[in-house]
């Protein structure tokens, strides 16, 4: 068939020719799998291709006549592509069954009969049948390409063993091609898992941008009711802050649309290294599984959505200042509030209902009802530490449980090495590397508490799920001096945000 036939047979979100094609409402049409992911992530039901979007998901019945043209297609093009003729024949040529690499001739079944019956016919090496049968052919000796040298990643056939590569580490053909496609077969699950993660992002990124309209409309229904008797200076200030807060969403919103454009285009990616490598799984030519470009085996790179998302976070940072009113009496506090470190003296403090009077903590002064928050702790040279928020209501004295079902959401590290989650029971931690400065940040509308190793821009533990009703203050423990080995402070630093 034509270039002109495969383009119409062709579904434009994969692709590739029509898997059980369907055709929407305004028309056009699609694979039924495709079209149900497309679905399946966005918030709307569009037409991929022409945007129209339907005030309901259409009822979609497979295109009988188009699904039979896709198969008639995908059969002849199979056939034209892979058939190789049987060298022997005179007239009308068979289809070749195996290929000789000791004759260097390919046969069909019937004149393939003296390599299954004669004994020395029947040493020959037999291959699926390949039209290039010379370049399985070693060009110095004349003998079959049987073996795969690791020392010069090349193929050579048994006479190179007593020569050049006398020495080296050879393998037969198979044992290697079965390697390759071994670890193509890796490759492949590691893209597709990669493909499921970025698909699970853009869920994510939209879940949260309804759910931060839904308060931005709230918020703008509830300012107005409160502007509304007021004098008309107050209702010019009202139409500024509205002015501000679309500003604030639109600029949300592009943000998100960027980001789930640049996911989707990642994914689109990944599906074409998916297909590739879903064909090269299956091939039999070993010659060609170790000429492909060494790209191939590991997974294409891709952008570190954890930077990107610590960087969108850090648009909430806040200046935190530590409340003395609230220190343990051990605890020695810097004069501007942004260090804590652990002391060998009980001094002689208040005893305030705020203040911790067995756990060495302390808290921020500012407290958070609403919104988003960020900030970052410098925890260096520390040997034990905890981090976190905490409720306006929890107990602060006596012996304290670390949960968020009695009111922290915090990380701690013991012993030089030892992270943990505040759950029951604990959650150990398995990080990459020792964290130098930690970033927290929490959506309280959300239920979201999220830990950040800034230095690494990686993740490092979130409480999702959460409830709050009450303020959140942020929480602190340098933990104890420990004879000088943990001596040194908490740091309330500075946020850097680079765009």
């Amino acid at each position: 068939m034509s270039l002109c036939i495969q383009n119409e047979l062709q579904c434009s979100v994969c692709l590739d020719v029509f898997s059980d094609p369907v055709s929407t409402p305004c028309g056009h049409n699609f694979c039924r799998s495709c079209l149900k992911q497309c679905w399946d992530i966005s918030l709307i039901c569009s037409c991929p291709m022409c945007k129209e979007t339907f005030s309901k998901r259409p009822d979609l019945k497979i295109n009988t006549t188009l699904k039979q043209l896709a198969l008639h297609f995908k059969e002849k093009f199979s056939l034209t592509r892979s058939e190789v003729l049987c060298d022997i024949c005179d007239e009308r040529k068979l289809k070749a069954l195996k290929s000789c690499l000791v004759c260097q001739a390919s046969y069909c079944e019937t004149h393939l009969e003296p390599h299954q019956r004669v004994p020395n016919f029947k040493k020959h090496k037999l291959m699926d049948p390949v039209e290039n049968i010379k370049d399985y052919i070693c060009q110095k000796h004349e003998r079959p390409l049987e073996l795969f040298c690791r020392d010069d990643q090349t193929c050579v056939c048994v006479f190179c063993t007593d020569g050049d590569h006398k020495t080296h580490n050879t393998v037969p053909l198979e044992e290697m091609s079965k390697d390759k496609k071994t670890q193509l077969k890796k490759t492949q699950t590691d893209v597709q898992q990669m493909i499921q993660e970025r698909i699970k992002k853009i869920q994510d990124i939209k879940h949260s941008a309804e759910l931060r309209k839904r308060s931005t409309d709230e918020e703008k229904a509830a300012s107005v009711e409160v502007f509304s008797a007021l004098i008309r200076s107050i209702e010019r200030r009202q139409t500024e802050l509205l002015e501000m807060m679309d500003e604030q969403q639109k600029a949300a919103e592009k943000q998100d649309e960027d980001l789930i454009k640049d996911l989707e285009q990642e994914i689109t990616e990944l599906k074409w290294r998916d297909s590739e490598l879903e064909q090269l799984s299956h091939t039999n030519h070993h010659l060609y599984l170790l000429q492909i470009d060494s790209s191939l085996y590991r997974p294409p790179h891709t952008k570190n959505w954890s930077e990107i998302m610590l960087r969108k976070m850090q648009q909430y940072a806040v200046d935190v200042t530590l409340d003395p009113d609230t220190a343990h009496p051990e605890l020695i506090l810097s004069e501007d509030g942004k260090q804590v470190k652990p002391g060998d003296i009980r001094h002689e403090l208040p005893d305030n209902p705020e203040r911790f009077d067995k756990c060495v903590c302390v808290l921020g002064k500012e407290g958070f009802s609403s919104g988003r928050f960020y900030f970052e702790v410098q925890v260096k040279e520390k040997t034990e530490w905890d981090l976190g928020v905490v409720r306006e209501s929890f107990n602060r004295k006596g012996m304290i449980t670390l949960s968020p079902q009695y009111g922290y959401c915090s990380v701690f590290l013991r012993d030089e090495n030892d992270y943990c989650a505040c759950v029951v029971p604990f959650v150990s931690l398995c990080l990459r590397v020792s964290p130098q400065k930690v970033g927290v940040f929490v959506d309280y509308e959300e239920g979201l508490v999220c830990f950040y190793d800034v230095d690494n821009r990686s993740h490092i533990y979130s409480f999702t799920g959460q409830t709050f009703t009450e303020k959140l203050f942020p929480y602190f423990s340098p933990w104890l001096n420990n004879e000088g080995k943990n001596s040194a402070p908490l740091i309330i630093s500075p946020v850097h945000y680079n765009k």
